[in-house]
């Protein structure tokens, strides 16, 4: 055999040993992410991609440190809380887990009904005007995630979140490449600057809380304890990493320069994955337009698998103890947290004010995320020789000034958002 023959396995094998960045580039980027990105590249074409560029920047510095404090103490994030905090110790860890929860609870409502809203607009297009009832679409989404949930462990997730977010990856980038903007227009939205307009401050909150997520960070640790990594794998989960954060970076700018290329230039806003669709279909053709579709679909799947199992991740940390993927528990919690996707399929609400909510609530949450490791990497006593650095913890605090930045810029969008629909 050739070694052509030898590169799909070892690509897969790459893959695989990456393992965690791709779990939580999956978790990180979707619907919502596609939302925010489509949203702020056609209101404001690529003058945004700086915040973006900001935001995976910071997002590797939190990997880095719920990483490296994971495999140097063995412990998860939450039972750490718990356990070093002292007095706070115990309502600390479970107002955090209460809140990420709630909001993933918030983002999963609006995956399914965006999700199911895509497949129904998409087979429309397919089929001549005849599309799919939404609430059957979601209903069958639902039956094979639980189960697909029912078969592994967290080997097997990983293997299908891999597949996810290539899928998602590919057709992003690729459709990124047909109407690809101006290399100077790229360079210009690096430069930070916030457009004078009244939802450009939400806007950029909505477009961090979707890559700055404190869900991430959190989980990060006991995705390490699942790996069974230790101290001989710090310098791999460094790189891990690196390419979570690069791809989080060129997925998302992908989809940020799809919207800008067109419909900024169009001079037409969108707020919904579903009108993007729409306007766009005259613009690339089906087949490119499929293209895309599928990306958003790798980008829903690929969130629904994390944001499904983060309660039972969640709790294992509280209690320090590993993750029983057969348990009762597990598929207790795992089959409610699906069921709340019905929601709005059921009630025809608006699935992408259920996304916002969601992203704007995780940023309230991040400054704690940041604190609470910032604090834990610095004790001699837990860290020893790998506690944090001049260079760890000068990130953390921009990561700590930034977050607060950008929770004022919620408090203005929530506000926005209230008075809009209110």
């Amino acid at each position: 055999m050739t070694k052509l023959s030898y590169l799909p396995g070892r690509l897969w094998k790459l893959l695989v040993s990456i393992g965690p960045g791709f779990f939580l580039v999956g978790y990180t980027i979707g619907t919502g992410s596609v939302v925010a990105m489509a949203s702020a590249g056609s209101r404001y074409g690529l003058s945004m991609l700086w915040a973006l560029a900001l935001s995976c920047i910071f997002s590797f510095v939190l990997l880095e440190a719920y990483g490296r404090y994971s495999l140097v103490t063995g412990e998860g994030a939450l039972y750490s809380y718990k356990k070093h905090f002292r007095s706070i110790g115990v309502p600390l860890a479970v107002i955090t887990m209460i809140g990420l929860i709630f909001v993933e609870i918030l983002a999963l409502i609006g995956i399914m009904g965006i999700i199911s809203d895509l497949i129904r607009e998409w087979s429309v297009l397919l089929f001549n005007g005849r599309g799919w009832n939404p609430l059957l679409i979601a209903a069958c989404i639902i039956v094979i995630i639980y189960f697909l949930l029912l078969l592994g462990e967290y080997s097997f997730f990983e293997k299908i979140l891999i597949i996810f977010v290539s899928l998602m990856g590919i057709s992003f980038i690729l459709t990124m490449f047909l109407v690809l903007p101006e290399p100077s227009a790229m360079g210009r939205g690096l430069i930070p600057g916030i457009p004078d307009e009244v939802n450009a401050p939400m806007m950029i909150a909505a477009l961090v809380g979707t890559t700055l997520t404190a869900p991430t960070f959190v989980v990060r640790s006991v995705l390490l304890k699942e790996k069974k990594w230790d101290m001989k794998q710090l310098k791999h989960q460094r790189k891990d990493a690196i390419v979570a954060a690069v791809m989080m970076f060129i997925v998302s700018g992908s989809i940020m320069a799809c919207a800008a290329g067109t419909l900024f230039i169009m001079n037409k806003p969108v707020e919904e994955v579903i009108t993007m669709v729409t306007l766009l279909e005259p613009l690339l053709g089906r087949f490119a337009l499929s293209i895309f579709i599928m990306g958003i679909l790798g980008a829903a799947l690929s969130s629904l698998f994390p944001i499904v199992m983060l309660a039972p991740l969640l709790i294992s940390d509280y209690k320090n103890k590993p993750v029983n993927y057969k348990g009762k528990q597990f598929r207790i919690l795992t089959g409610a947290g699906l069921l709340f996707g019905l929601t709005v399929p059921i009630l025809g609400a608006r699935p992408v004010f259920a996304m916002l909510i969601s992203q704007l609530f995780q940023i309230f949450v991040l400054p704690l995320v940041v604190v609470a490791i910032m604090y834990l990497l610095n004790r001699k006593d837990l860290m020893g020789e790998h506690k944090a650095g001049i260079w760890l913890n000068a990130g953390l605090i921009l990561t700590l000034i930034f977050s607060l930045i950008i929770s004022y810029q919620s408090v203005i969008g929530l506000k926005v958002s209230f008075y809009t629909i209110f």
